[in-house]
């Protein structure tokens, strides 16, 4: 299958979550500018499929814009390296998502139906069983791909050599490990 047959693939798993979502999400209490998953959780975990169509939407956006994104994007990307909660390099300073539209599903999937605090977001159960659900079709969808915080999928497919082999329908899990070790992270494989 082609990428852009899987990018509407992807676009149509979405749509299908968040009908489903919607009986649910109409107890939640987030709204624009909340951004407390964007801040103290700072775990957006993406498949390769997804990490391809933000690095798509980033390349649109004017050069000045690019380059203060990549410097946020390798701070994320360094501080997650020392364990420290960094926010998502896509929120915005009025707290809003820039990339909302295209928003990968970690981020879609996430809501809550009391005040967040400490304990982060609070979901129903069945929510909870449809988002597990969904993640498994997504990995099915990328199945040469893989899956890890966004900061580095995004760093993966910015490097020729394995965006060539991605976007072939290759796949090398030596070269995903060898990558991890040497960042101190885990990708998980889509075929595992």
């Amino acid at each position: 299958m082609d990428i852009i047959n899987k990018q509407n693939q992807l676009v149509e798993i979405y749509n299908r979550f968040e009908k489903d979502m919607r009986r649910y999400k109409k107890d939640a209490l987030c709204k624009a500018g909340c951004s407390f998953c964007c801040t103290h959780f700072g775990n957006v975990d993406i498949i390769t499929l997804e990490g391809l169509r933000v690095l798509q939407y980033l390349r649109r956006l004017p050069k000045q814009q690019q380059k203060t994104l990549q410097k946020k994007i390798d701070k994320n990307k360094k501080d997650r390296e020392i364990q420290k909660i960094s926010p998502c390099p896509f929120l915005k300073s009025d707290k809003t998502c820039l990339i909302y539209d295209i928003r990968p599903f970690s981020c879609r999937r996430l809501y809550s139906v009391k005040n967040c605090g400490d304990k982060g977001p609070i979901v129903h159960r069945q929510a909870e069983e449809l988002s597990k659900k969904t993640i498994m079709e997504l990995q099915d969808l990328d199945s040469n791909g893989y899956s890890g915080h966004i900061t580095y999928i995004l760093d993966l497919l910015r490097q020729p050599e394995f965006l060539k082999l991605y976007l072939s329908g290759g796949f090398n899990p030596v070269q995903i490990a060898a990558y991890g070790k040497a960042h101190g992270i885990v990708i998980n494989c889509s075929r595992i």
